[in-house]
C-alpha cells in the first residue's frame, strides 16, 4: 500500500487549497479513505473521511462547513478541498486507511493510531 499527499502550501487566512492523495498497491475502491493532520506540538487528530464508494462522509466538527472531501475510485485519488481556511488550520495534513474501516464515521471516531496505512504528509501553512 502507498499513499501519496500533495498539494499543501502557504496561504493566507480565508483561502483555499486542495490537496491530493494518489493511492497504489490495493483495491482502493474497497476502502473508506481518510485525512489527518498534526500540528507543532500537538497530537495528531482526525479531519475527514469518505467511505469506499463516496456515499459518506464524516466530519470532525472544526472543520465542517469549510473542508470537503471527495475521492474519484477511477484514478485511486481521495481529495481533500480547503476553504476558508484559518492560522489554526497550520498542520503536516496525511492520507491514511485501514481494511478494518469500511465506512467513514466509523474511521473518524476510531483513535487515529488504529490506521494501518499512512501516506508522507503534505504541510499546510495558514498566515493571518
Amino acid at each position: 500500500v502507498q499513499l501519496q499527499a500533495s498539494g499543501g502550501g502557504l496561504v493566507q487566512a480565508g483561502g483555499s487549497l486542495r490537496l491530493s492523495c494518489a493511492a497504489s498497491g490495493f483495491t482502493f475502491s474497497n476502502y473508506a479513505m481518510g485525512w489527518f493532520r498534526q500540528a507543532p506540538g500537538k497530537e495528531r487528530e482526525f479531519v475527514a473521511a469518505i467511505s469506499w464508494n463516496g456515499g459518506s462522509t464524516y466530519y470532525t466538527d472544526s472543520v465542517k462547513g469549510r473542508f470537503t472531501i471527495s475521492r474519484d475510485n477511477a484514478k485511486y485519488t481521495v481529495y481533500l478541498q480547503m476553504n476558508s481556511l484559518k492560522p489554526e488550520d497550520t498542520a503536516v495534513y496525511y492520507c491514511a486507511t485501514d481494511a478494518a474501516f469500511m465506512s467513514a464515521q466509523r474511521m473518524g471516531t476510531s483513535p487515529w493510531r488504529d490506521m494501518d496505512y499512512w501516506g508522507k504528509g503534505t504541510q499546510v501553512t495558514v498566515s493571518s
